[in-house]
């Protein structure tokens, strides 16, 4: 076994919704089972949405760094959660577009994979396009869609 393959899923990166936090739990335990194989490490990231500009003036001036905060705690709750020891698994919460973040991270950790769940596709997904189909065309590592 070479070096490279001993150290195949070094880094997982495994992007996650708050809101539908059981739709995550599939990615979490394909994570961790896969960061206890190859000894690697597991961030989870949550991406929250820009505010637009038209209601800045309808939500409170801290309205963004709470929503951060609050984001960043229930990461570290699902870390918790997750099984993973805590030495190999981290969190962050990033703003923006929701594919375009996932690649900025999966970019700037040096990911080697990227587990994310999807739901089955509908016909809608077809013709736009999912976060996920995005996250597929465009990442730079290898990616596994776990169906939900």
């Amino acid at each position: 076994m070479t070096d490279r393959e001993a150290k195949m899923f070094n880094s997982i990166l495994v992007p996650i919704d708050l809101a539908d936090t059981d739709l995550a739990k599939p990615a979490i335990a394909t994570a961790a089972t896969l960061s206890q194989t190859w000894s690697g490490t597991v961030r989870l990231l949550n991406v929250l949405p820009m505010t637009p500009v038209m209601l800045a003036e309808y939500v409170p001036a801290d309205f963004d760094s709470q929503q951060r905060q609050t984001s960043e705690e229930a990461l570290v709750i699902v870390a918790r959660e997750s099984g993973i020891d805590a030495s190999r698994v981290s969190s962050v919460v990033r703003q923006g577009g929701i594919y375009h973040e996932i690649l900025e991270e999966a970019a700037a950790i040096k990911a080697d994979l990227i587990v994310m769940t999807s739901h089955r596709p509908a016909m809608r997904t077809y013709f736009l396009g999912s976060n996920a189909g995005h996250v597929v065309r465009y990442a730079k590592c290898s990616v596994l869609v776990v169906r939900h």
